[in-house]
């Protein structure tokens, strides 16, 4: 069980892209236009439905696309700056596609390939096919590999629910439009499942990938329930880490279905996307193997990750119309625990059509029962999880929210909230206006900020009530208001993290800082000395001790700190040095001796180290221990966003 939000490293470092490990994807970062690059010449007609999709991290992307002629293919790319009049330089590079025919009822071939050694901070064109058989080129751009990031989650676009595929496309293409402008800068879209209405129907795919934003922004897809009847979804649909054990398909076989569960990590965030079709032992491994998969991956890969998230189509605490699905109470049975015991933070759903966020839950129980309903700001103890249902991000089908009944307030009932008893017990929100919307999720160094946006109104387009649906919707609820936001708070567990950021620096600059909220020490900013040691200083949260036994017996408190770690990154624990002071004085306490960093010719805390103490026949009373930390390094330190743990270890006789 994670005790401790700073996961240890699991000796499996992270794939990192030196920089200049790959020469010619060195390049000028230009801003994100259109994302159609001008050919040279026209395009081939034979290539179509190109999506960019996720890869294994940051460095890489996985383009996937259908061709009518069964030829080898290529994925080509190149920094957009050096293309000239739309013309590919020399220098571009060119990764091998893979794929075999499709389902006899689309006819062609799908192929995807991966594109890896990006450098970040870039904007790159590229385009698939072969020499004198391209498609159109498209453009993407990376950002900084380390650091804060923005994604976006969308529910059930589902192509085709409508009845109207032209009417559900309008949407769909304007909640990509809308939410993309308002965050340009977003890394990820991530899928809640349900990209179409029916699995191996074409012309809903082609309306699903007509925006040509899911050619410039990464689509990270998950299987739903009207994805998963063919083979269209993984076809359409390439995703890196995968597992395609029988386990993870609904009918056991996948030899003519979709499934498969996989996994990420991108910018410190470990995702992990399942294939919630296969939920009990009659079909496929059923939620047995899915605990099975998230602990495994997480035993290996947690490590090399701050936060962990959970991606998968059936939602388990939502509101609507599925909220009492027998599939979905065994599955409210088979998760919580395990996804609390192992330390995930967020788990994203689809599949009802409706907005809700949960209670921080624990083992399948409301965590806090002093939580409030609608509550901005939530601090996870040990075990808390938070889950979100996305609405309908194309207004193809909404469903309407429906009332608790009497069969409990844990596990899988779906009794009343009794703070709020028009809800479910497990949800602090609960919304519904027929109104398309997105979810932006803010990934920051010790918070996550989850929002559902509104991305339309009443108004058209809005396919469901364009065909009949009432709207709630009210004049003052436009385009980009924020029906829900709150900010989760990660469990540091008993002792403190300290956490250190090297960012990008100009040259002859180098600098960090820390996020100091919720147990998170800060160092400051870094500064370089004329012998080019970076150091950064902070003080710890303050230790209070209290000393009221009659024995007057000695005590200490010492504390060590393991190395800094970044993935396979490391700085050595001594290079953090201090000076142990009273904030406040009582029970004889004494300060421990300063402890000087290796760069200064000590030990630093990678030996325990006394941060105060007391003798025998101390008065009996309070203090408060504090010390001013001190970091330092030399400036060849790789960049990246360092952690460790400092553990405070108690001692008396």
């Amino acid at each position: 069980m994670r005790t401790n939000h700073s996961k240890q490293a699991s000796g499996l470092a992270r794939n990192r892209v030196a920089a200049g490990a790959t020469a010619v994807f060195l390049g000028m970062a230009v801003a994100l236009g259109s994302g159609l690059v001008t050919p040279a010449v026209a395009a081939d007609s034979s290539v179509s439905a190109i999506i960019l999709g996720v890869g294994a991290n940051e460095a890489q992307r996985i383009v996937t696309w259908y061709s009518s002629v069964d030829t080898a293919q290529q994925v080509q790319v190149a920094p957009t700056a050096s293309l000239v009049n739309g013309e590919f330089p020399a220098t571009a590079v060119t990764f091998a596609a893979t794929g075999a025919a499709n389902i006899a009822t689309s006819g062609g071939y799908n192929r995807h390939a991966t594109i890896s050694g990006l450098q970040e901070n870039t904007a790159y064109s590229y385009r698939v096919g072969a020499e004198g058989a391209w498609s159109n080129a498209y453009q993407f751009k990376t950002q900084d590999f380390e650091g804060d990031y923005d994604f976006l989650f969308y529910g059930d676009p589902q192509i085709g629910a409508s009845g109207n595929v032209a009417k559900d496309q309008a949407g769909w293409e304007d909640t990509l439009a809308v939410s993309t402008a308002a965050n340009p800068n977003a890394e990820l879209l991530v899928s809640g499942g349900d990209q179409v209405e029916t699995a191996n129907t074409e012309s809903q795919w082609n309306a699903f990938l007509a925006s040509d934003k899911l050619r410039q922004y990464p689509w990270a897809a998950t299987i739903g329930n009207h994805d998963v009847g063919g083979k269209a979804y993984e076809q359409h649909l390439y995703t890196p880490n995968t597992d395609r054990s029988t386990a993870y398909y609904a009918d056991s076989s996948g030899a003519t279905t979709s499934g498969g569960d996989y996994w990420y990590i991108y910018k410190d965030t470990l995702f992990i996307d399942l294939n919630s079709n296969s939920y009990d032992s009659n079909k496929g491994g059923g939620d047995a193997a899915h605990v099975a998969y998230v602990t495994d991956v997480v035993n290996k890969h947690g490590g090399d990750a701050k936060w962990t998230v959970l991606v998968y189509h059936h939602s388990i605490y939502s509101a609507a119309s599925h909220a009492k699905d027998a599939d979905n109470k065994v599955r409210r049975v088979d998760f919580p625990t395990a996804f609390s015991k192992l330390g995930v933070d967020l788990v994203l759903q689809g599949h009802d059509h409706v907005y809700t966020r949960s209670y921080l839950i624990k083992n399948g129980q409301k965590a806090d029962a002093a939580e409030q309903p609608g509550q901005s700001e939530v601090f996870a103890g040990p075990g808390g999880v938070l889950y979100v249902t996305a609405n309908s991000a194309s207004g193809s089908k909404y469903y309407d929210i429906t009332n608790p009944d009497n069969t409990g307030v844990g596990g899988a009932g779906n009794g009343p909230d009794p703070l709020k008893p028009e809800n479910y017990w497990y949800n602090s929100v609960q919304n519904q206006e027929h109104v398309r919307s997105y979810i932006k999720v803010e990934v920051r160094n010790d918070k996550l900020v989850v929002a559902d946006v509104r991305s339309g109104t009443c108004a058209a387009p809005n396919a469901s009530v364009e065909l009949g649906t009432s709207c709630s919707n009210g004049s003052d609820k436009g385009v980009g208001t924020v029906v829900d936001k709150v900010t989760v708070h990660p469990y540091h567990g008993d002792s403190q993290d300290i956490q250190v950021n090297v960012p990008t620096l100009a040259p002859g600059e180098f600098g960090w800082t820390i996020d100091g909220q919720n147990g998170l020490v800060d160092l400051g900013t870094a500064t370089e000395d004329q012998a080019y040691n970076l150091s950064a200083t902070g003080k710890i949260n303050p230790i209070k001790v209290t000393d009221s036994r009659r024995t007057l017996s000695p005590w200490s408190i010492s504390a060590t700190v393991g190395d800094f770690k970044d993935a396979g990154k490391t700085i050595a624990a001594s290079a953090l040095g201090w000076t142990p002071y009273l904030v406040a004085s009582g029970a004889g306490a004494n300060p421990g001796p300063a402890v000087a960093n290796a760069t200064e010719q000590g030990k630093g805390l990678s030996e325990s180290s006394v941060l105060g103490s007391a003798a025998q026949g101390h008065g009996r009373g309070s203090a408060t221990l504090g010390a001013s930390l001190n970091f330092k390094v030399p400036d060849s330190v790789d960049k990246g966003s360092y952690r460790t743990t400092l553990t405070i270890t108690a001692l008396s006789s």
